[in-house]
């Protein structure tokens, strides 16, 4: 039998596409984090050509769905999804975003994870992190059933399989398989379990197999799949009739060829498996760290996938349905383009030990998918990938570090993580640790961390959320920096007990940002690569001697023990003659050499010594900053004020990247007194280039699609307002400086969509408008009601609706 092989990619959502469907061969459904669901069509056969509609609009993330089969009262069927709003949606296949629901579902609390339909159309049953499965019937579409998952503290119910009109099966973040029977209801219509059946790991996935003559070899009536990487095959009896071994992480999604008996997975390992009997047949490798949902057509057997970097595809034996050649070409490319987190493939990796590329030519694989690394030519790892099928290793992307949360990894119980955040759980108890990679799902590590914790699911999508957004930039194999672990100063640590319905008041907030997150190891690097690329081409002059790229290894050090032994502000190291090295590089080397500079010196800028150390011919730490970030020429000009540069400045020549590293140091510097009285001191130079950046001076804005800077922008905002806040007594900051911040603002939101953007406005606009009556009526009077407004509506999260409502209560 022919592999599987490309049929088509569908692109249209925005967000991971977390269920998938395929009721017909000319339809496919899906759902998106994006917040929608679509209807795919065909429109072409040759090549295989979809276009979406989208038939729903949710609040929130979109994660379960599936289609009721046509009926008299609905010839075309019914799309039923659910997700982050516990209300389950019921339209007609027909239907697009602007029409109302045929009948909303109310009956969970949370989340909803898993829906199915039955065989014949008459009832559809639901899965929810709040621990619950109901069953609801299509003729009146209440809850009609409720089947119980008794044994301790609710846990998420992943997956709901409707065997037949009368069994319900369900998998459990509890590790339990449990068979319903709906004809033993009791009296008040709950269901308990005919069958419990217990695994070792939580179980995320079911599939019905055929019976019968075209049944499975292990005569297997259904199969389940989850964290511990096994696929389990079963009896209806409860008897565990084999397993299947092959995936390299979480297994999510199953299903079923009903024509030959194979079964398909996906997972966290990037792969989609056709298994045939016991053995894995097949493996297609997705340029996606995680294969949320695979789906069959029951009419042609092609299969569907919905994947975490937004992309559905399609794959088909059919030669009739297969891409062009172009497009397989590229979809091959871009898995081999792939960057693979050494974390994925489980131990670390010895490059000296490997073996030579050459090694792939005289070695076979021993199974399909079996997955090795070699050393390629030019020193990289490779990662190759067997297919059974074509009798060769296929490559399938590069190995590479964990990057993004900081050159030095963090160790948490005896291994090395990107990031540990600190979680409060309840005042005056000590803080749980939440280790989390930047390979890993969120969701994943939201669910470890409450497994581990016990505490209950409930919780999981605030901390999936808060990794989300503390993480925000920070992607495996690229170097944008991420935000702060604690983006809003300490004291806004995630705590569980604020997901209850009850809103806590984001104002006043008193502790200043930071943006404190560093790559120090690529950083200093980069460094020593420019520096030895200048003096090759005869720049003496200005650059660093052996003695000052010692230095910066010194640095490297003391910022690192600060990073991970010390607090914030420590006046433990000794920055004497830093900043002098680091100046050099910012003011004398070449514009497009100056940013890794720039990100030591903000990584500086949090100790108190930083303000008053190393003054500069072009003045103190802000106005070294700055001006290398406005001035393109080399040397930087010494005569020129940042007045004359913020008016003259090209905004085509500038870098949106070193402005916004200039800004961190702004930022930074609030951390400690000093470093407050410095900024306070250089307000009106510093707000002359935050109106610079968003075009206040009638010049083109600077960055203004560059989240990282206007992230910089905004935390330097809240700063100010929180120093106009928190020193409200004195009047340190006067009206024409927070008159200046309300229009930068207004500019900002006029301009951005980004959550974490909008935020980070709102919270310094607030911060204005709770400290005092004076501030309050000055805001006013620039229009800030309206533009607050505007920020709650275009939101799509809900602590920016909800801090929106709450800076609209003071006016």
């Amino acid at each position: 039998m022919p592999d599987f092989k490309l049929s088509a990619q569908l692109k249209g959502h925005s967000g991971d596409v977390r269920a998938v469907s395929f009721p017909a061969a000319n339809v496919a459904l899906s759902a998106s984090r994006d917040h929608t669901v679509c209807l795919w069509r065909k429109t072409a056969d040759k090549p295989p050509a979809f276009e979406p509609t989208v038939v729903n609009r949710g609040h929130g993330f979109m994660n379960s769905l599936t289609f009721m089969r046509p009926s008299s009262k609905n010839p075309d069927g019914l799309i039923i999804s659910g997700g982050q709003d516990p209300i389950i949606d019921v339209k007609k296949a027909t239907a697009n975003e602007s029409q109302n629901a045929e009948h909303l579902l109310v009956g969970h609390g949370n989340n909803v994870c898993a829906l199915d339909a039955s065989p014949k159309g008459t009832w559809a049953v639901s899965g929810s992190w709040d621990g619950r499965a109901i069953v609801w019937m299509a003729d009146t579409w209440q809850p009609s059933k409720e089947l119980l998952h008794l044994g301790g503290d609710a846990r998420s119910v992943w997956a709901v399989l409707a065997y037949d009109e009368n069994i319900v099966i369900t998998a459990s973040a509890d590790t339990n398989i449990r068979i319903f029977d709906l004809r033993k209801a009791n009296n008040t219509n709950e269901v308990a379990p005919v069958r419990t059946l217990s695994t070792d790991a939580v179980v995320r996935a079911l599939c019905k197999l055929p019976s019968g003559f075209k049944g499975h070899p292990s005569g297997a009536d259904f199969a389940s799949a989850g964290n511990d990487n096994i696929i389990r095959l079963w009896k209806l009896n409860g008897t565990e009739v084999g397993t299947l071994h092959g995936h390299e992480s979480f297994i999510y999604s199953l299903a079923s060829l009903p024509e030959t008996a194979e079964i398909v997975s996906s997972g966290e390992d990037r792969t989609l498996r056709i298994w045939r009997g016991s053995e894995c047949i097949q493996t297609i490798t997705h340029p996606a760290i995680s294969v949320w949902s695979v789906a069959v057509c029951p009419e042609n057997g092609d299969i569907i996938s919905g994947a975490s970097d937004n992309v559905v595809r399609i794959f088909s034996r059919s030669s009739e349905r297969t891409a062009d050649p172009d497009v397989i070409a590229h979809f091959e490319e871009s898995v081999r383009a792939s960057a693979i987190p050494q974390q994925q493939l489980g131990e670390s990796i010895n490059k000296e030990k490997l073996n030579p590329k050459s090694w792939l030519v005289t070695h076979l694989g021993s199974k399909d998918g079996q997955v090795v690394t070699v050393k390629e030519d030019d020193g990289s790892i490779g990662a190759y990938q067997w297919s059974l099928g074509q009798q060769q290793w296929i490559h399938v992307g590069t190995v590479v570090d964990n990057t993004g949360s900081s050159g030095v990894k963090v160790i948490y119980n005896g291994k090395e993580y990107d990031y540990v955040f600190d979680v409060d759980i309840e005042e005056g108890k000590p803080t749980l640790k939440l280790p989390y990679n930047l390979a890993q799902n969120p969701y994943d590590a939201a669910t470890k961390f409450l497994n581990d914790n016990d505490l209950p699911m409930t919780y999981i999508e605030s901390v999936a959320r808060f990794i989300t957004e503390n993480t925000k930039g920070a992607t495996i194999g690229q170097t944008t920096e991420a935000p702060s672990d604690d983006p809003m100063g300490t004291e806004s640590r995630y705590r569980p007990g604020e997901s209850a319905p009850t809103v806590k008041k984001a104002l006043p907030h008193t502790v200043y940002v930071a943006l404190t997150q560093a790559r120090l190891e690529p950083a200093t690097k980069r460094l020593k690569t420019v520096n030895e690329r200048l003096g090759k081409a005869g720049h003496k002059d200005i650059i660093l001697n052996p003695d000052g790229e010692a230095s910066l290894d010194a640095l490297r050090e003391i910022l690192t023990r600060a990073g991970t032994e010390t607090k914030l502000g420590s006046p433990a190291a000794n920055l004497k003659g830093f900043e002098t090295i680091l100046f050099v590089v910012i003011t004398q080397w070449p514009y497009a050499d100056r940013l890794p500079g720039l990100d030591l010196l903000r990584c500086l800028s949090v100790f108190p010594s930083a303000a008053s150390s190393a003054h500069h011919r072009l003045g103190n730490l802000i106005s070294v900053a700055l001006r290398s970030a406005l001035d393109t020429d080399a040397p930087v000009d010494s005569d020129t004020t940042i007045a004359e540069l913020v008016n003259k400045t090209d905004s085509a020549q500038l870098n949106p990247n070193v402005v916004m590293m200039s800004l961190r140091v702004v930022v930074n510097l609030f951390s400690t007194e000093p470093g407050r009285k410095l900024v306070l001191g250089e307000a009106r130079d510093v707000l002359r280039v935050m109106g610079r950046i968003v075009g206040l001076d009638g010049q083109a804005p600077i960055g203004t699609e560059n989240v990282n800077l206007q992230i910089a922008l905004t935390s330097a905002a809240f700063n100010y307002a929180c120093m106009a806040y928190n020193e409200r007594t004195k009047a340190l900051v006067d009206p024409s400086s927070l008159g200046q911040l309300c229009k930068i603002l207004e500019r900002v939101v006029s301009k951005q969509s980004d959550s974490e953007v909008l935020f980070r406005s709102l919270m310094a606009v607030g911060m204005i408008l709770v400290a005092g009556s004076q501030p309050r009526e000055l805001a006013k009077s620039l229009g800030v009601q309206k533009w607050i407004s505007e920020a709650g509506k275009k939101a799509t999260e809900a602590r920016v609706t909800d801090l929106a409502k709450e800076c609209t209560a003071y006016l």
